[in-house]
């Protein structure tokens, strides 16, 4: 069984694109599959949307991804799991590509990233260095991650310590324990923060973090981009 986790709050505009994504990947596959949407506070139709797209909805309050990734691989039954965003798009390449790297013998892994959409010149420079440099790292992006439910267990799940970059403490937490790979094959995923925030902001934040170290995302405080109010996508 192939477990779908999807982390979302207030996504009723981009949720149905991404499960319909995730629905018709896997039907391709012809394997078991089921989609759980975690559902983290929201105030609009998040969980309707969901509903209507077959999903399971598993409902949480706690405004922090990596407590709500957990809540919903907690509530999954599948041997494979696969952490997707609710503004990514996957394809039937790129999931066929994880459930195999599994099979062969993975822990886990990611793989490449495109963002929607006419992105800004800040944007589409911080793309242009930001992706590679995941690559060189050997980090998953939050967008798509995934993981034997062994390597999940193993690794403790994603560090609820963090506010920001769970992801990337995650592959780390995978690869100590197994074969991590980060695949060729690409998802898209919105760049909506990056139309709707300003290269001072973004690149403002990012210095802050460097000055501030790991404590900085061990608190919500300052990751207004992530957990402040969704700004409309100008794109």
């Amino acid at each position: 069984m192939i477990s779908f986790v999807v982390p979302a709050y207030n996504e009723e505009l981009l949720l149905g694109r991404t499960l319909r994504a995730i629905n018709d990947a896997a039907r391709a596959l012809g394997l078991p599959f089921e989609v759980v949407v975690a559902d983290d506070a929201s105030t609009d139709r998040t969980a309707d949307v969901a509903r209507a797209h077959s999903a399971r909805v598993v409902p949480v309050q706690y405004r922090q991804i990596a407590a709500t990734r957990n809540a919903g691989a907690r509530a999954a039954t599948g041997e494979m799991l696969i952490f997707v965003d609710a503004d990514t798009v996957v394809t039937a390449v790129a999931v066929r590509a994880a459930v195999a790297a599994m099979r062969d013998g993975a822990v886990g892994g990611g793989c490449g990233i495109r963002f929607d959409g006419r992105l800004p010149a800040y944007g589409r420079f911080m793309a242009a260095a930001a992706v590679p440099l995941y690559r060189a790292l050997g980090l998953a992006s939050g967008c798509f991650l995934f993981c034997t439910r062994a390597g999940f267990d193993a690794a403790g799940g994603f560090d609820e310590a963090l506010y920001a970059g769970e992801e990337a403490a995650m592959s780390r937490a995978l690869r100590r324990r197994g074969r991590f790979v980060v695949l060729r094959q690409r998802v898209t995923t919105s760049g909506r923060k990056l139309r709707a925030h300003s290269a001072r902001e973004i690149l403002g934040l990012l210095a802050r973090l460097a000055l501030a170290g790991p404590a900085a995302v061990r608190r919500r405080e300052g990751l207004d981009v992530w957990y402040g109010k969704r700004r409309v996508d100008p794109g």
